[in-house]
């Protein structure tokens, strides 16, 4: 699973790694983002890229409880297409997440030790994700989203068993594409092409998401 990750460039970065035209959502620099909080996420409209903001925890729109989306921080590859809870908003409702990093934690003797990945060439990662839109019967609105996680591939398979669909450049462009084909857009989900990453064992005070600072990214 994803469950932690951080977000530590700079808007104007965002703006040129992934093409965006409109900043809709400013985000805070976090070494250490938990679920249920508001996330940056790019999503494409009227052919138009933009940056906005979601709560981190899908919320299907028929959903009775807004709470569901506590467990709905990721939707596996292999189900997002079919799962009733995602399969619109794979549809209809992509995005893709900027992470300048990820953590997973892998058990050893010692207990769970978490690792931090991260692009070698310094650039942010963009993860593929779904969102969806929540109406309260008080007309309240919720934007959510969830990260799409997909078997590990080196060297997080060393570490963990899950890691999040990780797109770049071309693959990147059809994931966001509203108009793209979806059999194109769902090979994605079993046949993509991650960028390099880079790793290393970090402090256990990312295990406690109050811990917001560098001392998350260390290298221990």
């Amino acid at each position: 699973m994803c469950g932690r990750f951080t977000l530590i460039h700079s808007v104007e970065a965002l703006v040129e790694a992934f093409e965006i035209e409109e900043v809709l959502f400013t985000p805070s620099p976090s070494y250490n983002i938990p679920p249920g909080q508001v996330v940056p996420a790019v999503v494409c409209e009227g052919g138009v890229r933009k940056l906005v903001g979601l709560k981190w925890g899908l919320v299907p729109a028929w959903a009775e409880d807004p709470k569901i989306g506590n467990r709905m921080i990721n939707a596996r590859a292999e189900t997002v297409a079919s799962k009733p809870a995602f399969r619109d908003a794979f549809r209809k409702r992509r995005c893709i997440v900027p992470a300048s990093g990820f953590y997973e934690w892998k058990r050893e003797n010692s207990g769970k030790e978490p690792y931090y990945f991260y692009r070698p060439d310094g650039k942010p990662l963009g993860m593929a994700g779904i969102h969806e839109r929540w109406v309260s019967p008080e007309g309240d609105e919720l934007h959510t989203c969830a990260i799409i996680t997909v078997d590990s591939l080196p060297p997080v398979s060393e570490v963990h068993g899950r890691m999040p669909l990780l797109l770049d450049g071309e693959e990147l462009s059809l994931y966001l594409d509203p108009e793209a084909p979806l059999p194109r857009v769902a090979r994605l989900l079993s046949s993509f092409t991650p960028p390099p990453l880079s790793c290393h064992r970090v402090s256990r005070a990312v295990n406690s998401p109050a811990v917001d600072a560098p001392v998350c990214i260390e290298r221990v």
